[in-house]
């Protein structure tokens, strides 16, 4: 998986790995029991401060996405793809109320949204 980092954007570094991980958990790219690059490893990868990368980690962790096993490494937990669709499914959900909301103050009805979102899917 290849995590990309946007410097610009308004998230924050952390967020945006946290995102990204769970993302590649959801979509199958990282599958339980698989390796992530050392904390080290993965900063000097993405130029950017270790301790954002452990503050990733670390909600990662507290989210049972990933698992430390000492001096062993960080693996994708084997229950995570149960905790990251959870999260996908919500974020789909946020997604489409923020749309409707939008679409409607441009004046567009609830059938035109359907229609609109009908073909969108297609």
């Amino acid at each position: 998986m290849n995590i990309v980092i946007d410097v610009e954007s308004d998230t924050p570094i952390f967020t945006q790995l946290v995102e990204q991980v769970k993302q590649g958990v959801a979509t199958k790219a990282l599958k339980p029991g698989a390796p992530l690059p050392s904390i080290r490893k993965l900063a000097n990868d993405l130029g950017i401060n270790p301790n954002t990368v452990s503050k990733a980690y670390k909600l990662l962790e507290r989210d049972s996405v990933i698992a430390g096993k000492g001096y062993r490494g960080t693996f994708i937990h084997e229950n995570a793809l149960e905790f990251c669709e959870t999260d996908l499914n919500a974020t789909a959900l946020s997604l489409m109320v923020e749309n409707v909301r939008q679409l409607r103050e441009l004046g567009l009805t609830d059938s035109e949204i359907r229609n609109a979102f009908a073909s969108a899917m297609k």
